[in-house]
């Protein structure tokens, strides 16, 4: 019998290829939680640090490295699906529409570390103007003892002027755990030239907040 992750993780796939049908397609790269405009250049480089602040647990660096051709997508990450757990994908670009913009990469992709295990993945977002919609998530199917498990990033992003970013996030993962399954909170970001430095509050108000510091470098 399917889990109820995977019923969702399906879901949630099924419902990006309908739309991404019912647009005209153009090819060009689809950001990660932090998500830019396409990119114009051959080969774009995006380094991503996110320093975990984590009240009574161990704080930790989440480093994410991607690097975008056209229709390919690699990546990499360490302390990610797990602590201690390294992770390499490889995925498809493609995005549609003009005014409203659907950009969505789904991937596939390899865990290994504290945990093991196959991932298929999507990164999805739909912006329109000033407003931004996106998601992050995979599911694990782990190896050996450890259990497989669903993870996503849904964020909502607003940017009254370019330089700025605000928004509310959510966030279900296993490399920490909290009194609350799925993690919820706000963020604000400001960006200059090939820079952006984010800050996310998480739990606040419902159990002791974590606390996200982001830098982010494209090149």
């Amino acid at each position: 019998m399917q889990s109820k992750h995977t019923l969702q993780l399906a879901a949630f796939v099924s419902i990006v290829s309908l739309a991404s049908h019912a647009l005209p397609q153009t090819i060009s790269a689809a950001p990660s939680h932090n998500t830019r405009p396409p990119s114009t250049k051959q080969w774009e480089f995006t380094l991503i640090t996110d320093g975990y602040i984590i009240p009574d647990q161990q704080s930790y660096a989440n480093p994410n490295f991607t690097a975008d051709h056209r229709w390919l997508h690699l990546e990499a990450r360490y302390n990610s699906e797990d602590f201690r757990t390294g992770s390499a994908w490889i995925g498809y670009n493609f995005a549609a529409g003009k005014n409203l913009v659907l950009n969505v990469t789904p991937m596939i992709g390899v865990a290994f570390g504290r945990t093991n295990g196959v991932a298929p993945g999507c990164e999805a977002a739909l912006t329109y103007k000033k407003l931004q919609a996106s998601i992050s998530n995979e599911f694990v199917f782990a190896t050996g003892k450890s259990s497989s498990f669903y993870y996503n990033w849904p964020q909502v992003t607003y940017s009254p002027v370019d330089w700025l970013q605000l928004g509310l996030v959510a966030q279900r993962t296993k490399t920490y755990q909290t009194s609350l399954d799925t993690q919820r909170g706000f963020f604000v970001g400001v960006s200059h030239k090939n820079m952006e430095v984010t800050s996310y509050v998480f739990n606040a108000g419902w159990t002791d907040p974590t606390v996200v510091l982001e830098l982010g470098l494209s090149f």
